[in-house]
């Protein structure tokens, strides 16, 4: 039986084979550890995402998940402008190299002609500016490249903002909102056409990109506050001026944003993920969810394991009530109209 196709909101694959110098993405096409090679995304349907660029910071970091963490230092410009540059580099030579496997995807048309060659739509993202200086000459190089996806922050501050820190049993209220280059570059990619992702924002900087933005809300890989209170996860205020916009959140596989306890265990049940797909779709409305599994920058469920077993979670969906129409929406067309909407 072919699996659904599904487009998902956030990987970190790039990160992973970046860290082990397989600038080819070699693994990537003949199977390795982690949750995405092209094997097992065939397997389970995963068909196209966003692929993300985050550099992390050259000390060991606390694990973020499961507990509160210390503020995480920012990063120097010129380390995550060259790291940033490497990994966006992998991504452009794997689709060079297999473009029958994998595509840079600008638009919603481009996502479905590589789908219907079987090849996987990756839309090149950015999640941190820190390799974005303040007059923004290098998100103008970036786009060029094929960025058209970014976060202004991840969980520390840039030169843009704020992103919140990995607190449990707190709001996302935790600082200021973005600063003056922040909502410049709020309007900068309004104008090139490229997605202004909040996941990892505060909640002052999203209501400041609220106010700016012409383009719907997104936040690629988040979850319900109301059932999991971190502060990487959405009030349903939040949520509900996402779907006045006509925007669309993605769900986050990360146990310890879906456990109304924030414990990072992968023998986490699949019905919680349920649950917090039901209240996005009371919140959202049927065309405003979609999947943003954060696979290889999360620990997930057990149950779903990697991507070849994104058919579990819909089969979880479907006994839990979810029809086939709504299951497709949040699996693909949600995504693809979205991107239609805020890219092209």
């Amino acid at each position: 039986m072919t699996p659904l196709p599904v487009f998902d909101g956030h990987n970190d694959l790039l990160l992973h084979l970046w860290r082990s110098g397989d600038h080819d993405g070699t693994a990537f096409f003949n199977g390795r550890e982690g949750h995405i090679d092209l094997p097992r995304a065939r397997q389970g349907g995963l068909a196209g995402g966003f692929f993300a660029t985050w550099v992390p910071n050259p000390e060991t970091m606390p694990d973020p998940q499961g507990a509160d963490v210390p503020v995480i230092p920012p990063l120097a410009h010129d380390r995550a402008c060259r790291i940033a540059t490497q990994m966006m580099g992998i991504l452009t030579r794997m689709a060079r190299a297999r473009p029958d496997a994998i595509r840079i995807c600008l638009t919603a048309a481009e996502i479905e002609t590589a789908r219907n060659a079987g090849a996987i739509a990756a839309i090149m993202h950015l999640e941190g500016c820190e390799a974005i200086g303040e007059g923004l000459d290098e998100l103008h190089l970036f786009h060029a490249a094929g960025l058209r996806s970014l976060g202004p922050v991840w969980s520390r501050d840039t030169i843009f903002g704020h992103g919140v820190p990995f607190r449990f049993g707190h709001s996302p209220d935790t600082g200021p909102g973005l600063t003056d280059a922040g909502k410049r570059l709020v309007r900068e990619c309004d104008r090139l056409g490229i997605l202004i992702d909040l996941s990892h924002l505060n909640e002052a900087g999203f209501w400041d990109v609220a106010r700016i933005s012409q383009r719907p809300l997104v936040a690629t890989h988040s979850n319900v506050h109301a059932i999991c209170p971190t502060t990487r996860n959405l009030t349903d205020r939040q949520l509900d001026a996402i779907r006045d916009s006509g925007g669309v959140v993605g769900l986050n596989f990360a146990v310890s944003f879906l456990r109304e306890d924030g414990r990072k265990d992968a023998a986490t049940g699949l019905d919680i993920m349920v649950r917090h797909l039901a209240h996005l779709v009371d919140r959202l409305g049927e065309d405003g969810v979609a999947l943003g599994s954060d696979f290889d920058g999360a620990e997930v469920p057990q149950d779903i394991g990697s991507a070849a077993g994104l058919p579990v979670l819909f089969e979880a969906m479907r006994k839990a009530g979810f029809d086939e129409p709504l299951i497709r929406r949040i699996a693909w067309d949600n995504w693809l109209g979205l991107i239609g909407r805020s890219i092209g």
